[in-house]
C-alpha cells in the first residue's frame, strides 16, 4: 500500500451495541446442589457482516457457550455483540480482512464481558473466555476457501 493510499484509507467505529443476549439454566436449581463444580465448556464463535451504506458496515460477533457439569447442562449463554464500522478507501480484500478479523478483535472484549456478567448473574462463577486470535482464524478460513475453490476447479 502506498503512502498516498494509506492516507486516503479511513476506519472508524460508529457504534457498539448488544444485538441479542440469552441465558438459560435448564438444570436449575438442581445444578447448584452438585458437590463438585467441574465444568465442560463448548464454545462456538460466528461472525456476520452486512453493508448498510457506502462504506458503512454492520458487523456481529456471536458467542455461544454451553457449560455442563456432571453430564447436565448447567447453563447456556449466547451473546450477539454488534458494531457499526466505517471503512473507506480500502480494496475488497482489505475490507474483507478488516470486517472478518479486525472488527471481531474489537467486538470480542465486549462480548466476553457480557458472557462473564450473565453467568455471574445466573448464579455461576463468571465464565472468562480466553483471548481469540481472529487474525489466525481469518487466515484459516481464507486458506480453506482457497482449497475448496481449487478442489472445485480440479473436479471440472
Amino acid at each position: 500500500m502506498t503512502e498516498q493510499a494509506a492516507a486516503e484509507n479511513h476506519f472508524s467505529i460508529q457504534k457498539l451495541y448488544i444485538k441479542d443476549v440469552s441465558f438459560e439454566s435448564p438444570s436449575a436449581p438442581e445444578v447448584f446442589t452438585f458437590d463438585k463444580w467441574d465444568p465442560q465448556i463448548e464454545l462456538n464463535l460466528n461472525n456476520a457482516s452486512k453493508k448498510l451504506n457506502e462504506g458503512v458496515y454492520d458487523v456481529v460477533l456471536s458467542v455461544t457457550a454451553t457449560v455442563s457439569n456432571q453430564d447436565k447442562v448447567a447453563f447456556l449463554v449466547e451473546v450477539h455483540q454488534g458494531g457499526i464500522f466505517q471503512l473507506q478507501g480500502f480494496n475488497e480484500q482489505d475490507t474483507k480482512y478488516i470486517l472478518g478479523a479486525q472488527c471481531m478483535t474489537i467486538l470480542f472484549p465486549y462480548a466476553r464481558e457480557a458472557v462473564s456478567d450473565l453467568t455471574n448473574r445466573g448464579g455461576f462463577p463468571p465464565l472468562l473466555l480466553n483471548p481469540v486470535n481472529f487474525d489466525g482464524l481469518y487466515a484459516q478460513a481464507m486458506q480453506k476457501q482457497q482449497q475448496e475453490a481449487t478442489a472445485d476447479e480440479a473436479e471440472q
